[in-house]
Formats: C-alpha cells, structure tokens, sequence
C-alpha cells in the first residue's frame, strides 16, 4: 500500500508540473500585475499590463501612456517589472534598495510623450552566490523572500541561484537508498552552514538538523520557485558533486570514497569517486527527485572542487571527472545544462592552469555548460583563460566577503566593466552579467549600478548616473549630495590596492597589531578624505533632507568614519602602554571603549545594522526551546567564531551591528584592557597566550548564551549622526 501510494503521489506531481508550467505562461500578465500591486499599492491601478511576442531571442519591453494609463509590455514578467522600475526611476524618480527606499510618486504621474523600447544584450542576468543563502538569507522566511524576488525582476534578474531546501531532497534520496535519519545525523549541517555543506565543505556542523526545518523549508523552495518561474525566471537548481554521508562507508563498503579536509578547522567529508557506478546513479536519483518536488529548468549547478583541490592535475583524470559529472545529469536530465561557478580559477590559480581550466571545460559540450566568471570586477578569469575556451560565460559582480560592514566597491570598474567585455571581440561567449556577491543588504550604490547594464551595451556615464541616483535616493537635486557622492567615488569606492573592503579593529580579537587574519584593516583611501563627504552628509542633515535612503547613508557614512578613527585610538592605548604610562593608557582604553559604545547608538537607530531581528528571525523558526537556541547558536557562531572555539575563521563574517557591538565586541576589549592595566600596576608582561586561550573560551560561551536583543530601533538617526560628528569630527582630522 506504501508503494502504491508513493507512485500516485509521484505520478500526481509530474502532472501538477507540467500544469503549473502552462498555468505559469496563462499567468503572466497576472503575476506582472500582481508585483505591481506590491510594489506601489497606491498607484497600482494607473498601470496597465500587455504582453509582447515572447518569442524574442532576448527579453525586451516597451512604456507608453495612453489615456491617462502607463502601458507597460514585456514579453514575460521580469521585462515588464523592468519596465516599471524603469519608470519609476527615470519619470518619477523613485528608488528601491535593500538599504532606503524612495517611493514616493507623484500625484499625478508623468505621461510619456514617446514610447520607450528597451531589449537587453544579455540573455542571462545571474544572482546570488552559495554563500549569500547563510551570510543574509539564513533565515529568511517567504514574506521577505517575495520582496527579494520582486526586487530581482525589477532590475533584470531572469536567472537565480534557488537552493533553499535542498536538505528535504537529500534526505528523501538517502531513505530511499536504505539510510535512516540517524545514519545521517552528523551529515545534515545546521542552518547557518548550509552553504559549505551544499558545497561538500564540512558536515554535521550547526547541526543535528531538525526534520520540522527540512520539511518547512520544501515547502518554502516551493513558494519561490513558483513565484519566479511565473514572473519568467529560470532558476539554477543544485546537482550531485559527490560529496556523501560518512555512513556511505558502511552502507556501501566497495565505495570508492576520497576524504578530503577544508583545512578550516572541520572534520573530513567524503567524496565518492566520479567513476564509481553509485556516482551516475546517485546524480541521477537526486535530479529526479528534485524534479519531481521542485520541478526544472534544466540549469544545474555543481562545484566538485570549491575550495578542495581534486587528487591529481593530471588533464586527462580531470577531463574524465568532468565528462562524468556532466553525464550524471545528463542521464536525469538530457536537457542539463550545467552552471559552473568559475571561482576555483581564481581563488586556486597554482593548480588550475591553463591545461587544466581546458580539461575541465572540453570534456562538456559547449551548448551544455555555463561559466560563472564569479569575481569579474576583482580579476576577469576570461581574460587568462580565453573567454572559458569557447564556453558561454557570465560577467559577474562579487564585491562583498562575508556580509563585513563597510563602504566599498569598484565603481568606476563596475560602470564600464561588462560593456567593455560585451564589445570585445576576445570575450567569444559572453551571454550574460551577474551579481555574486556573499551577502547583500549593504552597499546598494554598487548593486544599482551594477544592474543599469542590464538595458544597455555602453559604459556608465558615472557623472550622470551619480546625479540621477541621488536625486532618486533623497527626493532632492541638492548639489552638495552629488558632491559628496563624487568624493565617495574618489575614495570608498575608487576600487584601489585592496581585493574587499577594509575592517575596522574594533571587530578583531582584541591584539596590538593593527590588523589580524580577517580583520583586516587597511584603507583604499587617507581616511581624512572620506571627512569632507561626511561633513557635506551632516549639512544636508541639518537642512532637513530626511528620506528612507538618506538616513541610512547618513549612518553608514558616520558608521565607516568612527570605523576608521578606532584605528587611531588605538595606536594611542599602544603607544601609552608601551610606555608604561598607567594613567595615559587608561584613558586611551576608555576612549576606544567609548567609541564602540557610541558606534552601538548610532546603529541602534537602522534596523539595518541591528542584531536583534538577525537573531529573532532565526529563534521564529524553531518549534521547541530545543529548536529555537540551537537556530540562536547558529546565528550567534557564524557572525562570530564561525566554527567551535579554535575556529581559524574566527572574525571572517564580522559585523558592525548595534548590539554585537555592546555585547561582543566591547567586553573583548574590556577584558584585554583590564588584563593589560593588571600588568602595568604589576610592572610585569602580560601573559597574552594564556589571555588568547581565555578569550576562545568566553567567546565559545557567548555564542552557546541565549538573550533577547532589541528589534526595533532606538533613537533618531539625524540626531545621533549630528552627536557623533560634534564628538569626533575634529578628533577624526
């Protein structure tokens, strides 16, 4: 009865799939008009909706007003929510961020007096990195996963990354194949880690994963797919890699299983051999049970050797290990087309060479492999690999590492970047640009920009873009924001002699240097230049320009100022102490101490920058007390040690939020104040390393604590800002 039931519900799922794929195209228009609805409740009824020839090769849309209405057409939804962001921008100057926005419309709405037509080059507008589903959308439940969603059509993205609940497939493969939950117990890793997980970097860690999460979290990858593949969106599902449970070597003796490490304080994980027949036979059984929950559009993504070098670089090994890979999908799915994820290029350049990048790649055909070029504004793989030998590739933005707080980006790189790849003859393949970065939900001058290439094959005119940008961010065309914007062009976000932005040493494990292994703190720019902007912010401030966008770049900029002179402050605490100057160093240690302070209460006033709703977010999922503070513990570790007390990424996902400023940050340097005043008033050295060991274990401890943090925000952000600047505006020069 078990089995019957099983084909029916089987069966029963095929059909809805191909009924929700011709339910889908019947929807479109609805769906489009629905986003809209969303979007602009208020003014969603002078938007009228009409599809175009969805036979296009690439997508297009057109806007046109006609009585009284805005015609909005698009030959699927993400060209015609396009079309609305377009309008919005540019007719009403309007804006959407993660960070602030401005929707604010007029009254009466701006009526065309030409029609607009737009069609992008680019067949595919990539989004989202492994990474990103744990640095920001760990917890992320299907209200805030639908204005993400509606963000990605309204500026292009026709081709996400989607691999919340892959958990729920495993889980369901690995029973069929005789694998009970406790078999895979310590496979299953916790929330927070599912991306190194995904990626057959570490097991078990965060973990044990509860059932009640794999199932909620099938149900919400169902509510997102469905909603992207209605507004046009093909997503990029997960493949089989091989990475297994460690229960495969007794399930299945004769395996042939490789233990690989990560090297970053995790145990083994296991990877079972491309040419061993379970390898085909497992891809395929994962595809078509993802196909039959989730349904496809036959993009797949696979990652065999991230951050793992495979066992020989031999070509000939390396071209076989690919052909097999592609096959496995293939046999599930002849329609595969595997999206691979060009970072092991850059990150491991002394194993892939040249022979063996084209190993890799000529073992698939062409038409069956596209080449995420992952960090293209930092280094362009294409460039030393001739544009992936041939294969279609993306022109990606990665720019942020970790979800680090701080002002940063390649502006003038990012403007002309993928234009300039598009009209060079030696980029061969180019299909398509992307945004890949390892959080969001900072930075959103980088992100907007980035995605204006969607609509065009010409650079940027930054000095237009930036004035156009301002006067949406703030309702207003004051000049002195255009300069201010101008001087932070020139300086956080010049892209020069850094690979990511710079952190402050207020967020390092308390230390005399200046920087530590993650912390690291040096500037793209003299820190005195970024003053002049920030004054030119604070003016702005006190001439009452006060919107949603303005705000928060008035805290971020006054955040990265005081980031900055914590750098200064503690180069005085360094310098009194090694002179033995008791009452000196303990008024430089209380400076630095109240900096850390201060930086909480000008965060406390964004949500933005709040710990609160990152911890609350992740206890809302729980079902028990037990749920609740293992999903805490999670959310609490990865923005701290990252792993246990001796993690070696301590500090790798660090966060200026109010909140972990108070309670993680400031009593780490109070209590390596207090061992260092100790030595003074004992004229002895203090015992650093036994300090150091003391300092893992009070960290360890506070990422197992469990305490409520304020989610809403404390004080107005205009006038703790103008506190701020009274404060340290002449000390920062």
């Amino acid at each position: 009865m078990k089995k019957i039931s099983h084909h029916i519900r089987y069966i029963t799922a095929i059909i809805g799939l191909f009924c929700s794929h011709w339910v889908d195209a019947q929807l479109n228009k609805q769906e489009a008009t629905a986003l809209i609805g969303r979007v602009i409740p208020q003014k969603a009824h002078f938007f009228v909706v009409e599809a175009l020839d969805n036979t296009a090769p690439k997508d297009l849309f057109e806007i046109e007003s006609k009585n009284q209405k805005i015609i909005l057409r698009g030959n699927n939804g993400v060209a015609v929510a396009s079309a609305l962001y377009y309008y919005l921008t540019e007719y009403c100057h309007c804006q959407i961020t993660w960070n602030g926005s401005n929707l604010a419309l007029p009254s009466k709405l701006p009526q065309l007096s030409t029609k607009i037509i737009k069609q992008t080059p680019y067949q595919y507008r990539y989004y989202l990195n492994y990474c990103t589903f744990n640095y920001s959308m760990s917890w992320w439940n299907w209200e805030r996963w639908q204005k993400e969603i509606d963000w990605m059509a309204m500026h292009g993205i026709n081709m996400p990354l989607a691999i919340t609940g892959e958990e729920f497939t495993w889980r369901e493969v690995y029973h069929e194949m005789g694998f009970s939950d406790n078999d895979l117990s310590d496979f299953f890793s916790g929330p927070a880690y599912f991306s190194w997980f995904w990626m057959g970097n570490l097991d078990g860690w965060g973990g044990p994963l509860p059932v009640s999460w794999m199932k909620s979290h099938k149900d919400l990858q169902v509510k997102i797919l469905q909603r992207e593949r209605a507004l046009g969106m093909k997503p990029v599902l997960p493949a089989f890699t091989g990475h297994v449970p460690s229960a495969f070597k007794k399930k299945y003796p004769q395996a042939k299983l490789k233990a690989t490490n990560w090297t970053n304080g995790f145990g083994d994980t296991y990877i079972l051999d491309s040419e061993d027949p379970l390898f085909a036979e497992i891809g395929k059984r994962f595809i078509k049970k993802q196909t039959v929950l989730f349904g496809s559009d036959h993009l797949y993504s696979a990652d065999t050797f991230n951050e793992n070098e495979p066992p020989t670089d031999e070509p000939a090994y390396l071209s076989k290990l690919s052909a097999r890979i592609y096959e496995g999908m293939r046999q599930a799915d002849p329609e595969a087309i595997w999206v691979m994820q060009g970072w092991l290029f850059y990150s491991d350049r002394k194993f892939w060479k040249a022979p063996q990048i084209e190993a890799l790649l000529n073992a698939v055909p062409n038409n069956k492999m596209l080449l995420l070029d992952l960090a293209t504004e930092i280094e362009p793989v294409w460039k030393r690999t001739e544009a992936f030998y041939g294969k279609p590739w993306i022109w990606n933005m990665l720019n942020n590492f970790g979800g680090n707080v701080n002002l940063f980006g390649r502006m003038d790189g990012v403007a002309s970047g993928p234009a300039m790849a598009l009209n060079d003859p030696n980029s061969k393949n180019l299909q398509g640009i992307g945004l890949t970065m390892e959080a969001i939900e900072q930075n959103p001058v980088i992100y907007e920009l980035m995605m204006q290439h969607t609509w065009q094959n010409t650079p940027i005119d930054l000095n237009d873009w930036l004035a156009k940008y301002t006067k949406n961010r703030y309702k207003t065309a004051d000049k002195s924001l255009v300069d201010a914007w101008q001087i932070l062009r020139q300086t956080v976000y010049n892209g020069k002699d850094i690979r990511d932005g710079a952190e402050s040493i207020v967020t390092g494990r308390p230390t005399f240097d200046s920087t530590t292994v993650w912390t690291r703190t040096k500037l793209n720019y003299a820190p005195k230049d970024l003053l002049k902007a920030w004054d030119l912010f604070v003016q702005a401030s006190q001439k009452g320009i006060d919107s949603d966008g303005f705000q928060y770049d008035l805290v971020d900029i006054t955040r990265q100022v005081l980031a900055n002179y914590a750098l200064v402050l503690q180069k005085k605490w360094k310098t009194s102490y090694k002179a033995k100057d008791e009452a000196q160093f303990k008024k430089d240690a209380q400076a630095f101490i109240d900096l850390i302070a201060d930086m909480d209460e000008l965060l406390a006033t964004r949500k933005d920058f709040m710990l609160g709703p990152w911890i609350s977010s992740a206890r809302s999922w729980g079902n028990t007390a037990q749920e609740k503070a293992l999903y805490e513990q999670n959310a609490r570790d990865i923005i701290t040690l990252w792993g246990d007390a001796n993690s070696p990424l301590h500090e790798y996902a660090n966060r200026q939020w109010s909140g972990l400023l108070n309670d993680f940050y400031k009593p780490r340097w109070q209590q390596f104040f207090s061992e260092l005043s100790m030595a003074l008033s004992n004229q002895n050295e203090p015992d650093l390393v036994k300090f150091d060991q003391k300092i893992r274990e009070w960290e360890w401890n506070w990422v197992k604590t469990q305490k409520n943090f304020p989610v809403a925000t404390k004080g107005n952000s205009h006038l703790v800002a103008q506190k701020m600047y009274n404060k340290y505006r002449k000390l920062s020069h």
